[in-house]
């Protein structure tokens, strides 16, 4: 691993990129070179921390504006982190996190219009300097992404962000890019347009080469 990379990677990007699927084809590869995977997701990752997902993706927050749903993840992430995401680096384990703090500077931060010091200031006090080591966004236009969700819930009610127009989700979209571009050394965009075995394949070469794994291993 190279020197200095924090064995956590996250995944982001839109609705229906399909960042729940790729989060488990990665930890597969990874523990089948007999590595400590954990998987993880946010909001949630912990039980304190999913009792704060289910207020928040029901909508039950949304009525108060996007810096009480701010605060809300900024909890349930500390609380993530101390439960599950910092004792698995201790102890020498890789973590795996669908979403985690670019999803919060993309949602409520770009998309809620809360200032950026006040999001620095969050971050600042819970992720601290337990941020990951690579983050993959993975792309692929709104509307792709919006009928790969409904697919995928057929028979579910859409969440609190799958509810919101397209014009909501091409910000998203243009959000996540933004802070790819401020931050090109941690955070890798990948095209997840392509099918699922093709985007599986650009995120291992792209762990491989970013934490230095040797390829002849599988």
């Amino acid at each position: 691993m190279t020197a200095g990379r924090r064995r956590f990677i996250t995944f982001e990007g839109g609705e229906g990129a399909g960042k729940s699927t790729q989060v488990d084809r990665l930890a597969a590869r990874l523990r089948a070179r007999g590595q400590e995977v954990v998987t993880t997701r946010e909001p949630g990752g912990s039980p304190t921390a999913e009792k704060f997902r289910n207020i928040v993706l029901s909508g039950q927050a949304k009525q108060f504006g996007a810096f009480a749903e701010t605060t809300l993840f900024a909890a349930a992430r500390l609380d993530h982190l101390r439960e599950t995401i910092e004792p698995a680096l201790r102890r020498g384990a890789w973590v795996i996190c669908d979403r985690f703090m670019d999803s919060t500077r993309a949602y409520q931060g770009a998309l809620g219009k809360i200032k950026p010091g006040v999001m620095r200031a969050l971050e600042f006090v819970t992720v601290g300097d337990t941020v990951p080591g690579l983050t993959l966004l993975l792309d692929l236009p709104p509307e792709d992404g919006l009928k790969r969700a409904a697919k995928r819930g057929m028979g579910r009610r859409a969440d609190r962000f799958e509810s919101e127009d397209i014009d909501y989700h091409r910000s998203l979209r243009r959000a996540f890019l933004d802070i790819a571009a401020e931050e090109p050394k941690r955070i890798h965009t990948i095209d997840a347009q392509k099918s699922p075995d093709e985007v599986a394949q650009a995120v291992w070469d792209d762990v491989a080469k970013t934490f230095a794994l040797e390829k002849s291993r599988v």
